[in-house]
């Protein structure tokens, strides 16, 4: 089957065409594919971020497509691209089936009580956390049944410009750092992460705030460090730049004390696992965070630093297996599409 994947971002669009389980062909438009020699697409698998109370992809008809509009609201930032480029696709393949896949449902096996903040009814219900990055997260665990298949207990670092920790039981996503949006957790490029609500209601009675623009823009690396890119920021701290320095000291924090959250919540760590654009290729990041998880028995080895993604990093006599493993959102969508479209 010739399954195209189609995986938009805020502002990026990728698109993929995998055949048997393998990636053929990579375009940033799906015009690029429409007019492509490598043959009809047989299925259109789509990266959608919101999914609600969906546990498994969906064939996108009238009445999922209207309630997809409903989920936009709560992020048009992300969800306003990937509709668009869904309606674009099926216009472009309006014969074949196309897939929802979400990033949401891979985080519906978190228990209600983690899953809910103490609101309420119905806001209980109407607010929960979602979690995000769950495509990643989902093919990260598949990769360490692979790699290493007597572990149980894995933390994900989806390491980007949004970044998130996954704590993953057997295969299944048991706590995440993102909750009701992707503003939540980590220090991100540009996003905040983790911030007392209190202090939002503050801002929001402050005058001339746009508060969206603040937390979303202005903040994470931007804001502690003035530049939103990690290879600038190492660089710099490399050099001695206070700012940065102490931008990758706020970011250190983050990551340790939340991962250690997720460490508890799942009863231990067995493979700590580094993916994301960041995740992947900042070695020097990698080793600066191992280096504070020393109480975890987490130890880096030195000449594996540059390995390339789907290897082992673990330095001997380390309790803790570490990874880097490349981000496959295509491969895990081309999978989940399968049943799908056999079933329909």
């Amino acid at each position: 089957m010739n399954i195209v994947t189609v995986n938009a971002g805020s502002t990026s669009l990728k698109v993929d065409l995998v055949r048997d389980g393998v990636r053929v062909g990579g375009w940033d438009t799906l015009e690029s594919v429409v007019d492509g020699p490598d043959g009809p697409a047989d299925a259109v698998a789509h990266r959608i971020v919101y999914g609600g109370g969906h546990s498994e992809p969906a064939v996108v008809d009238t009445r999922l497509r209207d309630e997809l509009d409903g989920l936009a609201a709560i992020d048009p930032l992300h969800m306003g691209p990937a509709l668009e480029a869904l309606d674009t696709a099926r216009r472009y393949w309006p014969d074949v089936p196309h897939v929802a896949c979400f990033d949401t449902a891979f985080h519906t096996s978190i228990p209600a009580s983690a899953r809910r903040y103490a609101l309420p009814q119905p806001w209980r219900d109407r607010v929960p956390a979602y979690g995000f990055h769950g495509l990643s997260h989902a093919w990260s665990a598949v990769r360490v049944r692979e790699l290493a298949p007597d572990a149980r207990l894995v933390v994900v670092a989806h390491l980007g410009g949004g970044s998130s920790l996954c704590g993953i039981d057997s295969g299944r996503s048991r706590v995440t750092t993102m909750g009701f949006t992707p503003l939540d957790g980590l220090v991100m490029a540009t996003r905040v992460g983790a911030i007392d609500p209190g202090a939002v209601l503050w801002l929001s009675r402050q005058p001339d705030i746009d508060l969206d623009d603040l937390l979303s823009y202005r903040s994470g690396l931007q804001g502690l460090a003035g530049s939103a890119d990690m290879r600038d920021v190492l660089s710099r701290a490399a050099a001695g730049d206070a700012d940065a320095n102490f931008a990758l000291d706020v970011y250190e924090h983050r990551f340790v004390t939340q991962l250690g959250a997720c460490v508890a919540a799942i009863g231990g760590i067995d493979v700590l696992v580094f993916t994301g654009g960041i995740g992947e290729h900042a070695p020097a990041l990698r080793e600066r965070l191992c280096r504070r998880l020393g109480w975890l028995g987490v130890a880096l080895d030195g000449a594996t630093a540059d390995s390339e993604p789907d290897s082992e990093l673990t330095s001997q006599g380390s309790h803790v297996r570490v990874f880097v493993i490349a981000a496959r959102e295509d491969l895990i969508m081309a999978d989940q599409v399968l049943p799908v479209v056999s079933a329909n």
